[in-house]
């Protein structure tokens, strides 16, 4: 099967916001009936991945951008709000958007909502490092992906 065939299975990009549909599953939940909390993290890397992915970003390539050499990103500081929680069979929507860029971080908020309610949020700031963990700057084609999702200034 090719990716053209599932054209959706990565979410969608619309005005500057990635969203990305999630069912919860019985494996998603605990003894309550309500979703893990370490599970929301998981979904959010999801998404971010995928946001990734649909910017022509193959975080499982070992080289990308055109600074050759393997390169990825790590979360160096994840601050989460727990509001509601979702439980099996929930339909969510995960929603990723880009604060800020500099040279080798990027800030990113996202937001799991039920029906517009929303369940948790999620202020995340990565940085890009190279195979030994050392910090790079953003490749300039990723950068300039990534630019379209960055606030505008009033």
């Amino acid at each position: 099967m090719t990716r053209m065939e599932w054209p959706d299975v990565a979410g969608r990009i619309v005005d500057g916001v990635h969203y990305l549909p999630l069912r919860i599953y019985y494996a998603d939940t605990d003894i309550s009936g309500a979703v893990y909390h370490a599970n929301y993290l998981s979904y959010c890397e999801r998404a971010r991945s995928d946001c990734l992915r649909l910017l022509g970003v193959q975080q499982g390539e070992t080289n990308w951008g055109s600074t050759g050499g393997q390169m990825g990103f790590v979360v160096r500081r994840a601050l989460c709000d727990y509001y509601r929680p979702a439980q099996m069979d929930d339909l969510l929507t995960i929603e990723t958007r880009f604060k800020s860029m500099t040279g080798a971080r990027v800030e990113i908020s996202q937001r799991i909502v039920r029906g517009g309610e929303l369940l948790f949020g999620l202020e995340v700031l990565v940085a890009v490092v190279d195979g030994r963990g050392v910090p790079k700057r953003l490749p300039e084609s990723l950068r300039q992906a990534m630019a379209s999702f960055l606030p505008t200034a009033p």
